[in-house]
């Protein structure tokens, strides 16, 4: 057996695997946009000693001369040979910047889950019912009992009432006493990136706690696809990513329970938004199918299923609630969105997107629902990006040039690099100066200096190894936009807006006559209007028209906890809703290339 040595701690290991599974398979916290491929250079280390391969030329595309002889490598494409020590370059810890609001609707209130108190009739001699038909008597209908409430039944005959625990006025659960005062539910939404759990007070219909967390599948893939190359290429790979957002969400319920005072077992349903994969992956059904053509999923429809089933740490009577999708990419987050914009019940044309990795969108037409899905990739989110980091400690979010350049970093502190919002104004700056043209190319520094008003920018714009990229920062250190980095927010941005226009073709319209444009998610939030426009990811015409509505995905959770309605709302909803395949239309390709540019 070897071993891995960091900061004083040691891990076993077989020799066979890189750096980067040793490291996420002792979970040491050390993320992978690319999944191990070897494409992103975001899982540096440095190698302190020991007997690893040589240095690839795959790595040498993201490692500096001065890296490379500092020892610093890229864990994915690193093979120990034997016991090795190591230095982990990133925080695991970074305090991340994460959308939990959102907008709030007006709805009627009537929970799906309700609490009522019965005294206890006994058998006698002259009367020796069972248990099981005596509850039946006094409940008054015919109930079918589940395993849990079986095995209640001889503790509740010791006591002189009992609490009755009903979901859609179906009996789940018997508890001893009165309990009707503790009824609690949490509503989760699921995201690619981030992970939101509010826990919710039934008897009162309110939110008394919201705590979140980064994905921990993150450190497997950012984007779904990522995700599913992951499960399909390591044996058991579906299980590590389940087990690890049932983790994730069973930590998030303690942290909620310790705060508030409540027993976990008080909370008897979650309810859960999620796009389609992140859905599958929660219930450990393989998603290989939606990442090839056709793009089927295994399931769409809601879903009621049983907590200790699934191994959610809530009441042993617990239900999980899965709100409904529509495909492999318009899921139940985005159902939800479109519940909570009550778009099904309007007479104006209203565009709804989820900008971020899937880039979903849903067009209302008066009522009229259709929907499409761009893959816009996790540049947006600041990965894929040289400097790129998400919103956390240290991240640049908000840039602007003139005859300096001024940022702004999140937590006040050093800069560390660059998230997604901070990359978007940092472009939209670039191509309102024209220190980048309309193909995104950044222009010479030769050419800035002879531009009187620009030339004091003109040492920002460096060539190195016929690489070009423009210095936003030089010290303590670096960071930088890199053509590559113009290029896949360029895609990103391309495949937004192409989807804008072709959805808008879809239904008949023009961009002109859009009412609105309401925007949602965890990225869209910390996005400024200035900047969408500026970039070109929203069409000029919009601006006045945008709407910014929060974590859409976690209110729908919340108000189908709270309303019979709005799960029966939400299931014709996910029925209504039209879905096409972008590359399905006709000159859509033409139409893609169009949008790249500025």
């Amino acid at each position: 057996m070897n071993f891995l040595y960091i900061g004083g701690e040691s891990y076993e290991f077989e020799l066979g695997s890189n750096l980067l599974e040793i490291i996420q398979n002792n979970d040491l916290g050390m993320e992978s946009p690319c999944g191990g491929k070897g494409l992103c250079g975001k899982c540096k280390v440095q190698i302190v000693n020991g007997t690893i391969n040589e240095l690839t030329n795959e790595e040498l595309k993201f490692l500096s001369q001065e890296e490379i002889d500092n020892n610093i490598r890229l864990g994915c494409l690193v093979y120990p040979k034997g016991n090795l020590n190591i230095k982990l370059l990133k925080d695991k810890n970074t305090n991340h910047k994460i959308l939990a609001d959102g907008y709030m609707p007006e709805f009627i209130k009537k929970p799906v889950l309700t609490k009522n108190l019965y005294n206890i009739v006994q058998p006698t001699l002259q009367n020796n019912k069972s248990y099981e038909t005596i509850i039946k008597d006094i409940l008054g209908k015919d109930i079918q009992f589940n395993y849990e409430t079986l095995k209640q039944l001889p503790k509740l005959f010791k006591e002189e009432n009992f609490t009755a625990i009903c979901l859609n006025e179906k009996l789940i659960g018997l508890e001893c006493r009165d309990t009707k005062d503790s009824l609690y539910s949490v509503a989760v939404d699921i995201g690619t990136t981030t992970v939101v759990c509010s826990l919710i007070d039934i008897n009162r219909q309110v939110e008394l706690r919201c705590e979140s967390e980064i994905n921990p599948q993150k450190e497997y893939g950012l984007d779904v696809l990522s995700r599913i190359n992951f499960i399909r290429s390591k044996e058991n790979g579906l299980e590590i990513l389940h087990k690890l957002i049932i983790d994730c969400i069973n930590k998030l319920i303690k942290k909620l329970c310790e705060t508030e005072n409540i027993k976990t077992s008080n909370i008897y349903e979650l309810a859960i938004a999620a796009n389609s994969t992140m859905m599958h992956i929660l219930l450990n059904v393989n998603p290989e199918s939606i990442g090839k053509s056709p793009y089927a999923t295994s399931f769409i429809a809601s879903k009621n299923i049983s907590a200790k089933e699934l191994g959610i740490d809530i009441s042993k009577f617990g239900n999980v609630y899965l709100l409904p999708g529509v495909s492999s990419y318009i899921g139940a987050d985005i159902v939800s969105g479109v519940c909570v914009c009550d778009l099904k019940n309007t007479d104006k044309n209203i565009l709804f997107i989820d900008i971020g990795t899937n880039g979903e969108m849903v067009l209302s037409k008066k009522g009229k629902l259709v929907s499409c899905s761009c893959a816009a990739g996790p540049a947006l989110e600041g990965m894929n990006i040289s400097c790129g980091m998400r919103a956390g400690d240290g991240a640049i979010e908000n840039i602007k040039i003139s005859d300096e350049i001024n940022f702004k970093v999140i937590g006040d502190t050093d800069p560390k690099g660059i998230c997604g919002s901070g990359i978007v104004d940092a472009i939209s700056e670039l191509a309102k100066s024209k220190l980048i043209g309309k193909t995104g190319r950044i222009c010479k520094s030769e050419s800035i200096k002879q531009d009187e008003k620009l030339s004091h920018l003109s040492n920002c714009i460096v060539d190195v190894d016929k690489k070009r990229k423009f210095v936003l920062i030089s010290k303590p250190k670096e960071i930088s936009i890199t053509q590559e980095d113009i290029r896949q927010v360029q895609l990103a941005k391309g495949a937004i807006l192409s989807g804008i226009y072709a959805l808008v073709s879809q239904v008949d319209i023009n961009i002109e006559d859009l009412d609105e444009v309401i925007i949602a998610g965890q990225f869209g939030k910390h996005l400024s209007i200035d900047s969408l426009i500026g970039v070109g990811i929203i069409p000029k015409e919009l601006k006045d028209k945008i709407t910014y509505i929060g974590n859409s995905s976690k209110t729908g959770a919340i108000i189908s906890l709270l309303s019979k309605d709005v799960r029966e709302n939400l299931d014709n909803i996910a029925k209504d809703i039209d879905y096409f395949e972008l590359s399905t239309k006709e000159n859509y390709e033409r139409l893609f290339t169009d949008c790249l540019k500025f």
